[in-house]
Parts: structure tokens; C-alpha cells; sequence
């Protein structure tokens, strides 16, 4: 529930408080991304929203800042524009205070810290803002273990640093994640970057997101990790099946397959008379299909199943269906309408940091606007309690 108008009252006269900043304008967008990420980590602990008022000066006085849609839209965009990684929870609204308008950015304490802006982690101590050192860091390391974690966040506990590909990690993940000045300066071990990265609890054991993302064998604790294609020849099961595959594997490996069979499948129509050169039109544009595939990926449920994400090729359409039904604050009904919500946080950081993932919340406006330019259908939606399936039509 947001804070009372008493509330940020309160909090706005507070001049020592922790939990607030205050700032004239929201032209420092940096300075607003460390805030948020800051207030996200609550390394205090209070375990309550910090907030973040637009348009006041340090004293408390009002700043004239107009507080208009743009500026309330460009706040909200903070969330999912991939800076802030895993995105936390956070509502941002106009409000009148003493008379006075405000943009107010109420910030929820995350259940997965430590968040990352830009690859660092901002802290707040006291009324002061700053970079987290090593025991900040494992501080909010350990305090995973008290939290009600997302299930890619917890720990498989049958599993051991054994079953982690170290190499992976180094090689690939970690120049992906974190930027170089920052692995430069703060000299953490593998082991303390894999628990920063909620790769493994605090105590070494692998998490989900861990196992997926850099596990030597993520089926072995995971069944339903796995994404199952077939092409038919024909519009339904009944007819021939003419290639079948199992993709599977750490994250990284098996989103680099997955491209390379959207695109060995993909038949490409050549048009030499309609025109002074030859033009080529796909009869599905790549960039649709992969975003709907890595979204199943990213936000199907691998918990309590043992079904993979199925993908399906027809002749006339491809079928995408995915394990689990639309999470936390997406419903069936607003499925689609640009709510966004994440039941796999950590996951959806490697697929940003590894760069499947370009700006959170875009996938469905992305694969709609590439299928109209191609000339092909709108997507079907179905989102269901128990999976979400979409279907992708061909060009005719």
C-alpha cells in the first residue's frame, strides 16, 4: 500500500532521515538511478519504502519544478530501462503537500539484494548516498537467507560449487555484468562475485538462476529447463514432423542455439521482377520470434514442473507456450497492456548483462511492431492460469 499524504509529510520534514532525498529537478538521471538503487538495497534495514521527492530544494522549500506526465513517465521508466538490475519495486506519483506539487518515487526494500545501477551497488548512510565496500556487500548478501525469495533466488540445496562452471562465470558472465573499472577495483573472489550476483547463497550453495545460467548440467536439478522444438510439415500435430530438437543447456549456450535455429528456419522469399534491384522479405521477421522465445524463457515458472518451453513450427504459424501463467502484478486480463512484473529477477539480469535482453517491458511492443513491419499478423496472446501460449502467423 503507497505511503498517506501524513505520511510523506513527515517524511519530507524529516531532514535527517535516511529513507528520504530530496531533489529540484529530475534532470541528473544518474543521481536518480543510484537514489532508487540505494533505497532498493535498505542496507539500513528498515525494511520500509524509501522515497524520493522531485521538485524540492534540500531545506524542504519548494524547487517550481512542473510536475507534468512526461516527467512522471520519464521517472517510471527508471525501472525497466536495464540499469537498475534485478528491477526493483517502486510507483511513482504526483502528489500535493502542504500545498505544494511534488513527484514522490516510493522505492520497496528488494528481496533479492544487493541491486546493481550500471553495475554498482549505491548505499545509503544516513542521509548520505555513497558505493557499497565489502561489507556492505556481504551484508546484504546474507541477508538474502531471512527474505521470501523469488525462486531463482534460492538455493538448490543438493547442489555444490562442483556443479557451477567457473570458467563460464569468469569468461563470459562476469565481463557481461560488471564493468571493468568496478572488477578493477574491488578484488572480490570468484566466490564473493558469484553471491553478489545471487548466483550462489552467501554460504556457496548454487541458487536456480545459478544452476541456469552457469550450470554444467541445469537439467539434472532442473527437468523443465529446456526449450522443445519441432517443425511440422503440415497445420497440425497429425501431420509429419520433420525436425525435432531438445535445446538445452547454461543460459548462454542455449540462447546462442536458439538463435541460430530461428534463423537456419526462417525461409526468405527473393522478388527479382517487382522492382530495379531484388528485394527479401522473411516470412517471420528474427527479431519477433526472439523476443517471444526469450520471453518464455525468462519469465516461464521452473518450479514444481517438469515442462519446457515448447515451440512449435507449423507451416502457416509458429506456436510459443510457455510453463506458467502471467505473475504478480500482471493478471490474465492486463496481460499485454504494458504491466510488467518479474517472477524470475536474477534470471532476467543475466539475460540483460548477456545482452538478450535490451530494455525491460518492451518485448510484446518490439515483436508487434517488427511482425506489422514485415507484413505479418498481429500476435495471438493466450494467457491462461497455468501457461502463457502465442501464436505467430505467417506472411501471406
Amino acid at each position: 500500500m503507497p505511503l498517506s499524504d501524513p505520511e510523506l509529510e513527515d517524511l519530507l520534514a524529516d531532514m535527517e532521515s535516511d529513507r528520504v532525498e530530496r531533489k529540484e529537478s529530475a534532470q541528473a538521471a544518474d543521481k536518480i538511478g543510484q537514489a532508487i538503487c540505494a533505497f532498493a538495497n535498505d542496507l539500513p534495514d528498515h525494511r520500509l519504502p524509501g522515497v524520493l521527492f522531485l521538485g524540492v530544494k534540500d531545506d524542504g522549500r519548494p524547487a517550481g519544478l512542473a510536475i507534468t506526465d512526461q516527467l512522471l513517465q520519464n521517472l517510471a521508466a527508471h525501472r525497466d530501462q536495464g540499469n537498475l538490475l534485478p528491477p526493483p519495486s517502486m510507483t511513482v506519483r504526483k502528489v500535493v503537500l502542504h500545498g505544494q506539487e511534488l513527484a514522490v518515487v516510493e522505492v520497496q526494500p528488494s528481496n533479492t539484494p544487493p541491486v546493481r545501477y550500471k553495475g554498482q551497488i549505491w548505499v545509503r548512510v544516513g542521509p548520505r548516498r555513497g558505493l557499497a565496500n565489502g561489507d556492505d556487500e556481504r551484508r546484504l548478501n546474507e541477508r538474502r537467507r531471512s527474505l521470501d525469495l523469488p525462486f531463482d533466488a534460492r538455493p538448490q540445496q543438493e547442489a555444490t560449487l562442483a556443479d557451477l562452471d567457473r570458467g563460464l562465470f569468469s569468461d563470459t558472465l562476469v565481463p557481461s555484468l560488471v564493468p571493468a573499472a568496478v572488477l578493477a577495483a574491488n578484488g572480490r573472489s570468484t566466490e564473493q562475485r558469484l553471491a553478489a550476483l545471487r548466483l550462489t547463497t552467501a554460504d556457496g550453495i548454487p541458487t536456480t538462476a545459478g544452476l541456469l545460467t552457469v550450470g554444467k548440467d541445469p537439467l539434472r536439478f532442473l527437468p523443465g529447463a529446456y526449450i522443445q522444438f519441432l517443425r511440422v510439415a503440415g497445420d497440425s500435430l497429425a501431420d509429419p514432423i520433420v525436425d525435432e530438437k531438445r535445446l538445452d543447456g547454461p543460459l548462454p549456450a542455449l540462447l546462442r542455439t536458439l538463435d541460430e535455429l530461428l534463423r537456419i528456419n526462417i525461409r526468405v522469399a527473393v522478388d527479382i521482377t517487382g522492382g530495379p534491384l531484388e528485394s527479401k522479405t522473411p516470412d517471420y521477421p528474427v527479431a519477433a520470434l526472439q523476443q517471444v522465445v526469450r520471453n518464455a524463457v525468462m519469465h516461464r515458472t521452473y518450479e514444481h514442473t517438469n515442462s519446457p518451453v515448447r515451440l512449435t513450427w507449423y507451416l502457416d504459424r509458429i506456436e510459443v507456450v510457455s510453463p506458467g501463467g502471467p505473475f504478480g502484478v500482471v493478471t490474465t486480463a492486463s496481460f499485454g497492456s504494458g504491466i510488467t512484473d518479474y517472477r524470475n529477477p536474477t534470471l532476467a539480469e543475466m539475460m540483460h548483462g548477456l545482452g538478450y535482453v535490451q530494455r525491460f517491458g518492451a518485448g510484446i511492443p518490439i515483436t508487434r511492431k517488427g511482425l506489422a513491419d514485415n507484413g505479418n499478423p498481429p500476435p495471438e496472446f493466450e494467457p491462461t492460469e497455468s501457461h502463457v501460449a502465442v501464436t505467430i502467423r505467417s506472411r501471406s
